[in-house]
């Protein structure tokens, strides 16, 4: 009886053993890409002294001093302490570190589980050729950019026949919200016009907050308001909501009579506050005949 509880215990040990030696505890992703960023700083690129450095880059002090935070605090987020700091401090510490814009968006999910709010640019700034060309390539589905306050950018020709001529309308007033609640026709090509404008009124109040545009946010409702009596009732319902993947757009054009589309939405790559929207015809028989419409008005 003694040798086996002997062995019972030996058997206990070993496993305790293993469980604190054998299974290191995981590294610390952020911890070590904060590491790794440092160490491929060249201090002679910030007039440093090179000389007599026992590791390659800059010093903890120095990035510390750069981020504007304390270099203890600094040297406990390389070791995997301190806490997630703020995402304030993020971007600091991605100066600091001199991140581009991608790796800035990774240190954030690292450290916060969740990707940096879009960064907010003019809206003059418009879009590359490029995407225009990959509106363009997309020739029988309405396909648009937009701000997240809602401004067309781009736009490819089916767009502005089915949408409307965004070429025509002015820069100021070539914003989806405005377009339907102010213009008489795209108001009129709605199928159901009063669950259409619920809809993006309650979607444009979650983007709006995503963007942190809170004084454009201001200035733009108060605008529409006086403008759209409808728009300024349905914003103080204080209603939030989005487009889900099964939403289908229905509208009643001259020429192309009812017909169906269904609404995609994507982030463009490298500019996190452009949306790019895309309306499908729903069906193959829609497909058809808004390609043969489109190929009569060109």
């Amino acid at each position: 009886m003694t040798d086996r509880l002997n062995t019972d215990r030996l058997n206990t040990d070993r496993l305790t053993t293993d469980r604190l030696t054998l299974r290191p505890a995981p590294e610390n992703a952020f911890a070590t890409y904060l590491r790794d960023r440092r160490a491929r700083l060249d201090p002679a690129a910030f007039g440093l002294a090179a000389p007599r450095r026992r590791t390659p880059g800059l010093r903890r002090e120095e990035v510390a001093a750069r981020a504007g935070i304390s270099a203890t605090w600094y040297t406990w987020l390389e070791q995997g302490r301190g806490g997630a700091p703020s995402a304030a401090v993020l971007d600091r510490l991605a100066q600091a570190l001199m991140l581009t814009e991608f790796e800035r968006d990774h240190l954030h999910v690292l450290a916060l589980g969740r990707a940096p709010e879009p960064a907010r640019r003019a809206p003059d700034e418009g879009v590359t050729r490029r995407l225009q060309r990959v509106l363009d390539a997309i020739p029988a589905a309405p396909a648009m950019v937009r701000t997240p306050l809602w401004d067309v950018v781009a736009w490819n020709r089916a767009a502005a026949r089915v949408l409307g001529d965004f070429g025509a309308v002015p820069d100021a007033e070539r914003n989806v919200l405005k377009l339907i609640f102010c213009n008489p026709a795209v108001r009129a090509a709605q199928l159901d016009w009063q669950s259409a404008a619920r809809l993006v009124v309650g979607a444009f109040r979650a983007d709006a907050a995503r963007a942190q545009a809170c004084e454009e946010v201001q200035a733009f409702v108060e605008g529409l308001s006086r403008a759209s009596a409808e728009f300024a009732a349905l914003w103080a319902e204080n209603e939030v909501g989005g487009f889900g993947a099964d939403i289908v757009k229905r509208w009643r054009l001259p020429g192309l009579g009812e017909t169906a589309f269904d609404y995609s939405a994507f982030k463009v790559d490298g500019r996190p506050d452009l949306t790019m929207v895309v309306f499908t015809p729903a069906t193959e028989s829609d497909a058809a005949r808004v390609g043969r419409w489109l190929a009569e008005s060109a």
